[in-house]
């Protein structure tokens, strides 16, 4: 792999372990067979599932998790199209959908091609707004049912503001769920901030359904090398090691410019610098979570 951009130069400084899995990227088609959804938050870019492949060979992964893009709104079907490419065997998924309208027998397919997870996805720019959580409680209790039915889990992006408006409805929750990019609590306030306290003893003391995925580190960081980010994730690594796992966030989307793949999986190196964190990070707990 020839690596462009802000990867120019870089290699990565270490190799997955075997079974290694990414747990959170993204594919872009051809706009001419994959329509925009209506509620863009960025330009789509082309990011077809041949490029992505190339960076998980070349930092030695063997699994990967798909996760439905924004742009796309609830048409999964540029994911599911590369999941039928890659094989259940390799891959697993996460959809958007419309839980009041889709059938048993759309449920049922995305099944068969490794779906085993829905998203709640709220723009992790969004500003606070008073009542949201409470809005959403009643969706997301529907899509937890829904979810325990089919032994899927739930995937949660909003801001950080939103996860702790949101705890008491997690609470509730009788399926594991996923919350992405360390929280999304700003890490210029730093990890002893009391909204990434709270997320810690959330995630440490009064659940264990709740993952965490180490992703998008570049949006919640104001430093240079994302330095600031490092104490959140090593809090999280004391606090739930067993129920970390990480994902590329490929494409970058309006970040590419800015950030670049191997720099993110080279971060992770110097965040899990021995063998066992790495283990447990990119090959035990994602199989155990996604069920490979």
């Amino acid at each position: 792999m020839h690596a462009t951009g802000p990867d120019a130069g870089l290699t990565p400084s270490f190799r997955s372990p075997p079974h290694g899995c990414d747990s959170h990227f993204h594919v872009f088609g051809p706009a001419e067979k994959y329509a925009d959804g209506s509620d863009l938050r960025y330009q789509p870019p082309l990011a077809p599932l041949a490029d992505y492949l190339e960076l998980h060979a070349a930092l030695g992964l063997e699994r990967m998790v798909f996760a439905q893009p924004s742009a796309y709104g609830l048409d999964n079907s540029c994911m599911l199209d590369a999941m039928r490419e890659v094989g259940a065997a390799r891959c697993r998924g996460v959809v958007d959908l419309d839980e009041t309208t889709i059938s048993r027998a759309e449920l049922a397919s995305m099944d068969r091609l490794g779906v085993r997870g829905i998203r709640v996805n709220v723009s992790p720019i969004k500003r606070h707004e008073a009542g949201l959580a409470e809005r959403m409680a009643p969706r997301i209790e529907r899509l937890g049912r829904l979810a325990e039915g089919l032994g899927w889990h739930l995937d949660f992006l909003t801001p950080g503001w939103l996860v702790t408006e949101l705890m008491p409805t997690l609470l509730q929750l009788r399926v594991p769920y996923t919350i992405a990019h360390l929280g999304i609590y700003p890490a210029q306030d730093g990890a002893e901030q009391p909204g990434f306290q709270t997320f810690l003893d959330f995630v440490r003391n009064r659940t264990d359904r709740a993952w965490v995925k180490l992703t998008g580190a570049y949006r919640i960081s104001q430093a240079p090398g994302l330095a600031d980010v490092a104490p959140m994730a090593r809090a999280l690594f004391a606090a739930i090691p067993d129920r970390l796992i990480w994902g590329s966030d490929y494409p970058h989307l309006s970040f590419a410019d800015r950030v670049g793949s191997i720099q993110l999986w080279n971060l992770l190196g110097e965040w899990a610098p021995d063998d066992a964190a790495r283990r447990s990070i990119l090959a035990d707990n994602p199989a155990r979570f996604f069920g490979f």
